[in-house]
């Protein structure tokens, strides 16, 4: 038997404190005509998802790492901070701690 970590979520035997809606399906209203063309849709995207996900994968393949990396990160200048070198690498702020910390041993 495979454990299932425990959710936090009340169990089916414990019961939710408040019942779901005991509501019709939302399509009840609908007419054949609707759910025809609405089956209809959902077969066409199940044909069309493998289709865009290979589309997909080709045209990530085609991309150049520059390209990818300004897709993923948007344009970056490296002259305006944040992106800008600091005036300080802080070696020196740290070379002056360090002194502080030798005198007082």
């Amino acid at each position: 038997m495979i454990e299932v970590p425990d959710s936090g979520l009340p169990s089916r035997q414990e019961g939710y404190p408040q019942s779901m809606k005991s509501e019709g399906s939302s399509l009840a209203d609908w007419t054949p005509e609707q759910v025809a063309l609405g089956q209809r849709w959902v077969r066409a995207w199940r044909t069309a998802v493998p289709v865009l996900e290979q589309v997909r994968r080709q045209e990530l393949r085609r991309l150049g790492a520059e390209q990818g990396i300004a897709l993923l990160c948007g344009p970056a200048d490296y002259r305006v901070p944040p992106r800008s070198p600091k005036p300080t690498s802080g070696l020196v702020e740290q070379q002056r701690w360090f002194k502080k910390a030798a005198r007082r041993a």
